[in-house]
């Protein structure tokens, strides 16, 4: 361990496995399976989880079960348990299911937009704003999603501006966080920086500002590593390295939270979680499904021949 001065003491790392990286997988999980992988992430310390998400079942079957999981999985006191929704009668079934914490998601560009929410730019900011004031008025926080602030597969590149404008709407509408999305892995440290620091010169607060990264071409750490330096404190992160976009050609998914913690601990950085414990549900999963997890922590952490992963992974 080596700490580095002036960075952020601790970091929340929030958990998207679950729901963004299950949703993207082509196969289909069973509900009692992914309430099991909740379960084991709450045991491996996780307090920030992010478990579902409530939309029409025709677009992503992957989380038809939604209600059942929820229903399923024990919340541990001080633990969050957040589900995505795309409009106010997706938040409406996710409130009657005991969700009590909501993410809404809007894109920073017109083709991301359409192809992925069916709606303008603008009108899913709008559609955002009337979910998030419903939830807020019933005392549920509200997360917020900018994606495709880094890059667009039919765009190119995305215009910092309304990356920054998009970010100021949610915060402005109310959302408690609001993650700049790296959706299709493209970003490097110093576009990480320069979209960080317009956001932070926009009035957004750092502590309301979080990353959300896909590990495409490889620089999800160096770009958690360059907004740490700005005083960012919350990152997303799946298991094993879940999910894909199927925007981006060779996407290999999310950052994995096993790589994110190795590296946040090496700094001297608090997370609260069981590194092991994390490694252990990557292999357990990884068996489980018969895929093999991309995350290279896992992998070299079963490769070192640790007793304690082995008896998990193999361990139904």
């Amino acid at each position: 361990m080596q700490p580095e001065p002036g960075l952020p003491q601790r970091v929340t790392v929030y958990e998207v496995g679950p729901r963004d990286g299950l949703q993207a997988e082509t196969d289909i999980i069973p509900a009692n399976v992914k309430a099991e992988l909740c379960r084991r992430l709450f045991a491996a310390g996780t307090r920030n989880l992010e478990i579902t998400s409530f939309v029409p079942p025709a677009w992503i079957p992957q989380l038809a079960d939604a209600a059942e999981v929820v229903a399923s999985v024990d919340v541990p006191s001080g633990a969050r348990s957040v589900a995505l929704v795309p409009n106010l009668k997706g938040l409406q079934r996710a409130i009657d299911s005991g969700i009590r914490e909501v993410a809404v998601v809007v894109s920073a560009t017109e083709s991301f937009a359409k192809a992925n929410l069916n709606n303008t730019r603008a009108g899913a900011i709008d559609r955002a704003a009337e979910v998030i004031a419903a939830a807020t008025a019933d005392g549920i926080p509200v997360r917020g999603y900018v994606s495709m602030a880094f890059g667009d597969p039919w765009e190119g590149q995305v215009d910092t501006g309304i990356v920054v404008e998009t970010a100021a709407a949610l915060h402005q509408a109310g959302c408690r966080t609001v993650a700049l999305g790296d959706t299709i892995g493209v970003a490097t440290p110093g576009l990480t920086a320069r979209v960080v620091e317009e956001t932070l010169a926009a009035g957004v607060p750092v502590d309301n500002v979080a990353l959300h990264l896909h590990d495409t071409y490889g620089q999800s750490l160096a770009n958690v590593h360059a907004a740490l330096r700005l005083g960012v404190a919350e990152f997303d992160a799946s298991v094993g390295g879940l999910g894909r976009c199927p925007y981006a050609k060779g996407a290999t998914g999310n950052l994995a939270t096993e790589d994110l913690v190795w590296m946040l601990h090496g700094l001297g950085i608090d997370t609260g979680l069981d590194l092991a414990a994390l490694a252990a549900t990557t292999l357990w999963l990884s068996r489980v499904r018969g895929v093999k997890a991309p995350s290279n922590v896992a992998a070299a952490l079963a490769a070192a021949g640790n007793d304690t992963f082995t008896q998990e992974a193999t361990h139904a």
